[in-house]
């Protein structure tokens, strides 16, 4: 089984890139044999998308690959970055480039969809609007989790969750994932 993970922001200390990968981590605990890639969103930059731009380039080779890491795994890990209560413009750019390819861009696999942030929101608006449209897109969410206070939960040193009780829901999400 091959999970592809990434924090949906471009920020080079993201937290929801951190939590991407622990949850990842989390699934090959479960199962060695997985095998977690872990994107980083800004091997895929892109123009500003419009039907002008799509008019003048296609469909970019970065949407393309980004597309086909899609495809290629069997599993799909997000977490979420919010902003101003909404995506992160990176991610939502991506998504709008790569869903000109083909509207099912999530390709009917299994996802766990994740957010986090340094605030007692977790994220809780922009993850609602993911898990509620990624179905449309061909997305099978599995579980989904809001990490809220990201610095007073989880260890970065560790790099995993020091709250015992969002420990024990991520790694419940990531076991549905994985069924």
């Amino acid at each position: 089984m091959k999970i592809v993970a990434f924090g949906a922001s471009t920020s080079s200390k993201s937290i929801n890139k951190q939590l991407a990968k622990y949850a990842g981590r989390l699934a090959t605990e479960i199962n060695p044999s997985i095998e977690v890639e872990v994107l980083d969103l800004n091997d895929y930059e892109l123009p500003l998308f419009s039907q002008d731009k799509e008019a003048e380039l296609g469909h970019p080779e970065a949407a393309k690959a980004f597309f086909n890491k899609l495809g290629e795994s069997d599993a799909i890990i997000i977490s979420f970055a919010e902003h101003n209560g909404s995506y992160s413009a990176a991610y939502k750019n991506l998504f709008d480039w790569t869903s000109r390819i083909n509207q099912k861009l999530f390709q009917s696999k299994p996802m766990l969809l994740l957010a986090t942030s340094p605030g007692a929101g977790g994220a809780v608006t922009v993850l609602a609007a993911a898990t509620g449209s990624a179905p449309y897109f061909s997305g099978e969410v599995k579980a989904s989790l809001s990490v809220p206070s990201f610095f007073d939960n989880f260890d970065a040193d560790k790099a995993s969750l020091t709250n015992t009780e969002l420990d024990l829901k991520l790694k419940a999400a990531v076991q549905s994932l994985l069924a």
